[in-house]
């Protein structure tokens, strides 16, 4: 399977999964990103081992992450991409989907998905469109899964 491992400026773009700093990661998700609020570090890494991971690291911290749920052949869904605030506006974001769309398995996807509140901007510099058919795509949706429940 074709990886990422580039570097840009002072930066490391890597799929590397063992270069992956789980805790930095759940930091920042449960945290700081309004879609996954308080979700449990568990699952976080759990869904991270599943999937295709990007990390961006800055002498040795990681600073970024992106992953791709995919069974690498026809289908993948962008998820969880992040820059931690003091590292935005350096182009690190268009750099990490710059890498990730290059890879050739991903160039022979049939489909590729994300959901996005405010990054319509950055998505659609690398082909993402609105659904061109919505009425065909369905959900189950659980915003609130990782939200402690108020006992009765």
């Amino acid at each position: 399977m074709q990886q990422i491992n580039y570097s840009f400026g002072e930066y490391l773009f890597s799929s590397d999964r063992s270069l992956m700093q789980w805790d930095r990661i759940h930091h920042w998700l449960a945290n700081e990103a309004y879609w996954s609020e308080n979700i449990p570090f568990d699952t976080v890494r759990t869904a991270g081992e599943n999937s295709f991971c990007v990390g961006i690291f800055y002498q040795g911290i990681q600073v970024g992450y992106a992953r791709l749920i995919t069974d690498y052949a026809t289908f993948a869904y962008l998820a969880d991409v992040y820059i931690q605030e003091a590292y935005r506006g350096k182009g690190l974001s268009k750099m990490m989907m710059q890498c990730m769309m290059e890879l050739d398995w991903v160039k022979g996807l049939r489909r590729m998905v994300l959901a996005t509140r405010d990054a319509h901007g950055l998505y659609s510099q690398y082909g993402f469109t609105s659904l061109a058919i919505p009425d065909r795509f369905m959900e189950i949706s659980r915003p609130d899964m990782y939200q402690k429940k108020n006992p009765a």
